[in-house]
C-alpha cells in the first residue's frame, strides 16, 4: 500500500527545521547557566559545539541532528556567541561516530529525553487518537503531536512515522473521515 501523504514538503520542512529568526533563536536556543555547566564538561571546542547543537535540536524542533547535516549559519553564530566559539570549531565534531552516540546518551541522562518506543509510543498513539477528534486539519493534528512530543521530551520519530500515525488516528476516529490538509 502506498504511503499516504499528510503534509506538503513545505509543511514538513517548517515542522522539522532549525529556527533561524532572531526571536526564535532567543526563545529556543538561549542556554541556561546549568546548560553551560554541562557543555563546559566537554574538553574540546568541537565537542562543546556538537553537544550544544544536539541539545538545542532535541529541545526544538525535537529531533536528533542527522550525521553531516548542514546547520544554518544563524544557529551556529547564535550558539557560538554564547560559548565563545567560532563556526569552524565545529569542523572536527563526531569524527568518531561514537561521539554522537555518547553525547546523545549523556543528553538523555541529563535532560530526560526519551525515545519514541515501547510504552511511550503506545501512550502517544492513544493521545493522538483522542486529539484527532479536535484537529482542524491534517497539519493541525501533526503539529499537536509534535508539540506533545516536545512537552514530554520524547524525541520525534521519523516524519514518515508521524504522518502514518496521524493518518491512522484520523481514519480511526468515530466518524472515520479525514480532515483536509
Amino acid at each position: 500500500m502506498p504511503r499516504r501523504i499528510v503534509l506538503t514538503p513545505r509543511q514538513r520542512e517548517a515542522l522539522l527545521c532549525l529556527p533561524t529568526e532572531p526571536a526564535e533563536l532567543l526563545i529556543h536556543y538561549t542556554l541556561s547557566d546549568e546548560d553551560i555547566a554541562h557543555i563546559k564538561r566537554r574538553r574540546r571546542p568541537h565537542n562543546k559545539y556538537g553537544f550544544t547543537l544536539q541539545l538545542c535540536a532535541l529541545r526544538y524542533p525535537g529531533r536528533i541532528l542527522a550525521p553531516g547535516e548542514l546547520i544554518p549559519k544563524e544557529v551556529l553564530e547564535f550558539i557560538g556567541a554564547q560559548l565563545g566559539l567560532r563556526a569552524d570549531d565545529l569542523a572536527d565534531y563526531a569524527v568518531r561516530e561514537e561521539t554522537r552516540h555518547e553525547h546523545l546518551a549523556e543528553l538523555r541522562r541529563i535532560y530526560g529525553f526519551r525515545s519514541f518506543s515501547g510504552r511511550i509510543a503506545r501512550d502517544l498513539r492513544d493521545w493522538l487518537g483522542r486529539e484527532a477528534e479536535l484537529a482542524a486539519s491534517n497539519e493541525d493534528l501533526v503539529r499537536r503531536f509534535v508539540n506533545e512530543c516536545r512537552q514530554s521530551r520524547t524525541i520525534l520519530p521519523a516524519i514518515s512515522t508521524i504522518e502514518r500515525l496521524s493518518v491512522d488516528a484520523l481514519v480511526e476516529k468515530p466518524n472515520s473521515r479525514s480532515v483536509e490538509p
